[in-house]
């Protein structure tokens, strides 16, 4: 029987694709602040802006591509039951190849209403005009779970995180809350993987292996450690 690999990505595996993150550049995203783009003050105050920005971001998907990273990914399901669950909102995981991803902070191909949390409908890569309503007549709004809103998908990544036999963390720097809370819900003696350039500034313990590199590269020694030890 396949173990159960689970893995959590962040930001630095799309990074490799070309999808620019804000971590690493004073807390802007493309030159906008996450105040003014991924807030509900910032949609209350200006959701044209906020559209805008996001059209932009959809736009861009068709013109990169998964990486290495999201490929390896795909290619373990070959050995592993494999679940992800990503902070990441474009589609890489899934034009990689990878048939169980969980998004915690929605995704960009999709949109709901202003009111409605539950209706989402898929637009694929299409903008997001204001006037465009939901079928609740509200103006219809990104799928991203801005910063100060609830992480619906938190419950289910809590339930991925406690079933799994290998816990792998990749791409992330472990300081967005509530994704960085699921290592303290894998079970005690279950092997965990830490990948990432710079060490997380988590507490490393006995289960944990830290491998430095990035996203295709840590995740490519990754798949020879799992792999090599199913031959035994």
């Amino acid at each position: 029987m396949k173990k159960r690999l689970v893995v959590l990505t962040g930001a630095g595996i799309s990074a490799e694709s070309g999808v620019a993150t804000f971590r690493d550049s004073d807390g802007l995203w493309e030159n906008y602040s996450i105040e003014d783009v991924a807030t509900p003050q910032g949609w209350a105050k200006n959701p044209a802006l906020v559209q805008r920005f996001y059209n932009a971001r959809r736009q861009q998907l068709p013109t990169v591509v998964p990486n290495a990273g999201h490929k390896i990914l795909a290619k373990l399901e070959e050995h592993f039951y494999v679940r992800i669950i990503t902070q990441n909102v474009d589609d890489l995981h899934e034009r990689g190849g990878s048939t169980n991803v969980l998004h915690l902070h929605g995704q960009l191909t999709q949109a709901k209403g202003s009111k409605d949390k539950v209706k989402i409908y898929d637009i694929g890569y299409n903008s997001i005009e204001m006037g465009d309503l939901a079928e609740d007549g509200t103006q219809m709004r990104p799928h991203i779970v801005w910063f100060g809103e609830d992480v619906p998908e938190i419950i289910n990544a809590v339930e991925l995180a406690a079933e799994a036999e290998i816990f792998v963390v990749v791409g992330t720097s472990m300081q967005v809350y509530p994704a960085a809370s699921l290592v303290n819900y894998v079970g005690k003696n279950v092997p965990i993987y830490i990948i990432d350039p710079k060490k997380p500034d988590i507490e490393i313990t006995d289960n944990m292996t830290y491998v430095q590199a990035g996203g295709g590269e840590g995740l490519q020694q990754l798949f020879e450690i799992l792999t090599e030890n199913l031959k035994f």
